[in-house]
């Protein structure tokens, strides 16, 4: 009988994370979730578990590279990862935005990405059928005000995802990128504003059904699960409701 394939998943603690750790374990795989929050992602573990499928919570901070090499030896082969851990600090504009926040941001979502990948690429290889999912935003693709900063770490995830592609072309692993855009999700505006419920309410205002997070889950459960010969170098998935990401049609 042929082993489980396993599935990495970064951020998993909620939002998008527990969404795709939720399906891909219904699509059978055995989901490890990892984040911050033991907590929250062992909560996940057992919910999955219940469900009548397979899951294990990890603690992981992905921007310590020691814990993320400690965290690799555990696998010989992997069949999927997704890097999902990242985020927002603020929306100020480059004039006066906080180094500080930049350099966070910068630290989560591309240093965090280079960190796993590069921990778990071997493992991923010896599997002879790996996927790595980059989940970056339609913020690594164009800018908007107030975003410098969160676009310029998108824009380095996605460039890493591109990069990654072309140097591991003809080795058995593929490179998928998925490229949100406005997602309501329980913590993600929350946190960008820092707790501020008001300001964050405020980014989804008369919009008419923002993506959620299990609709962004479906569409890493849907690229992953197609055959291993096919890739899926760049998805880009938003709202009806939004044209660009300077352009949201607002009822009101």
């Amino acid at each position: 009988m042929a082993a489980t394939p396993i599935a990495v998943i970064t951020g998993a603690s909620s939002g998008i994370g527990a969404a795709t750790a939720r399906q891909l374990a219904a699509s059978g795989y055995r989901v490890v979730l990892t984040a911050r929050r033991k907590d929250r992602i062992e909560a996940l573990a057992a919910e999955i578990t219940e469900a009548g499928h397979q899951a294990t919570a990890y603690a992981l901070d992905v921007t310590d590279r020691a814990a993320v090499d400690e965290f690799a030896t555990a696998f010989r082969s992997l069949a999927v990862l997704v890097n999902n851990a990242g985020g927002a600090l603020g929306a100020d504009p480059v004039a006066t935005g906080d180094p500080q926040d930049w350099r966070q941001m910068y630290e989560t979502n591309v240093i965090g990405t280079l960190n796993v990948t590069q921990a778990l690429l071997p493992a991923l290889t010896a599997s002879g059928d790996g996927t790595v999912v980059i989940l970056s935003s339609t913020a690594g693709l164009s800018t908007y005000e107030g975003g410098g900063g969160y676009v310029a770490a998108k824009h380095g995830e996605h460039v890493l995802a591109e990069t990654l592609r072309l140097e591991i072309v003809g080795t058995p692993v593929r490179v998928i990128e998925i490229a949100p855009g406005m997602v309501r999700t329980e913590e993600f505006a929350t946190t960008r504003f820092r707790g501020d419920e008001e300001k964050a309410a405020k980014v989804y205002a008369g919009v008419d059904a923002p993506l959620t997070a299990d609709d962004v889950a479906d569409t890493i459960n849907w690229a992953v699960t197609r055959p291993s010969h096919v890739n899926i170098d760049l998805l880009v998935v938003r709202p009806r409701a939004q044209a660009s990401n300077s352009k949201v049609h607002r009822t009101s």
